[in-house]
Order: structure tokens, then sequence, then C-alpha cells
């Protein structure tokens, strides 16, 4: 596959761009604990973020404190749990790996529209990339929550410009995604920890790489 028809290409963050999925889920984990959460509970949240890769944080927090703590939703709570994982993220991501050939890639498709469409915090992903010299390749921005990909997406797709688009993404949402706004879409699998990935692409027309170099 090359990407020369594309006008756009949007990629997720972890996973694709960064190998931190696993450092992502170990904050996660972190985060509960800080929060007081038991060694269970702490687990039971690391089990939906993993079965939820690509949704917001916010979301994911929301569920934790309503349906494994079985508490009332305070904002003074979910703010705690944001900045702790919050804090534990910025620690633990800084020694990701850089997704090897982006910026050969990049030298490839100098004119070619690119932007980040993250599950994560945007202010945190921005930052990220900005102190791995990256952000600069992805013209079009770099976008997280508290926006769903879908609603980051919608905004886009507005824009009679944008496609042709693909997206590079590694989770079940991510592919979920592109089905429902009918967009290319390609699996990067070399770093997802999305378990049952091949079953669930051989139910689509979607290709697969395992990293951004082959490309």
């Amino acid at each position: 596959m090359n990407l020369d028809y594309y006008h756009t290409v949007i990629f997720d963050c972890d996973g694709v761009i960064l190998n931190s999925n696993f450092k992502k889920t170990e904050a996660y984990k972190l985060a509960a604990l800080d929060y007081g959460a038991t060694q269970s509970q702490a687990e039971m949240l690391v089990d939906h973020h993993v079965k939820n890769t690509g949704i917001s944080r916010y979301v994911k927090f929301k569920y934790f404190l309503t349906k494994i703590l079985n508490k009332p939703f305070h904002e003074r709570d979910f703010d705690f749990l944001i900045k702790a994982l919050n804090k534990r993220v910025k620690e633990m991501l800084l020694e990701c790996e850089v997704a090897e050939g982006i910026e050969q890639l990049r030298q490839l498709y100098p004119d070619q529209n690119w932007m980040v469409m993250s599950g994560g915090d945007e202010e945190e992903v921005q930052e990220l990339l900005i102190q791995k010299k990256i952000a600069h390749f992805f013209n079009l921005g770099i976008f997280g929550s508290p926006k769903s990909k879908h609603q980051i997406l919608e905004e886009k797709l507005m824009d009679s410009d944008f496609r042709p688009v693909i997206f590079l993404g590694d989770s079940k949402y991510d592919i979920d995604t592109a089905i429902k706004y009918e967009i290319d879409f390609l699996f990067l699998s070399g770093w997802t920890d999305f378990e049952d990935w091949e079953s669930y692409l051989k139910n689509t027309k979607f290709q697969h790489r395992r990293y951004l170099k082959e490309l």
C-alpha cells in the first residue's frame, strides 16, 4: 500500500506513532491505586481500558466511579483521577519509542495533510509530540479528548478538501470509527493491545501492516 491517493492521513497516537499502549495501561492502574482503589478494582479498570482502547479517559473514569466502585459521580473524584492519570502518563510516555520511519514517510509526502486523532488528553498529546520533535509533521493539528474521535472526525469531514482520507489505527474503536464514517483504514498491529484484532479485521475490507515503516 502507498498513500499517494489520499489527501489526508489521520494517525492514532498510542500504538501507531508511539509504542505507548502498555505504559498507558500501567498508568491507569497506578492512577486507580493513587485514588485508593483496591488491587482488584484497579485491575477491573485496566480490563475496561484495554477493551475500550481509543475511547476517552473521561468516559472510562466515569465508568470506573459509577460501575466498578458503585459510587455516585462527583466532579472532585473525577478530577483527582484525571490529574493522577495525567501525571503518571507524562512520567511514563517520555520514554516511549517513536515509530521508525515516520520522518522518512513525511519526506515522501511533504504536501499531504496529516493530523493526529487520539483518545488521549489533547494538551498532553500535543506536548508529548512536541517533546518528541515530531509535532510539526501534523499540519492539520493534534486532537484528543475530552472530544471523542467521532466528534473530531465529524468536524473535519465537513471540510470539502478533507477527502480522500485514510485513518491509521490499532484498536477496535478505530476500526468501528472508520466503518461508521465510511473512510479508508489501515490497522497497525505491531504495538496493539487489541488481542482479537485478526479475527475482527477479517470481517472488514481493511488491510493491516505491523509498523509505519512498512509504508
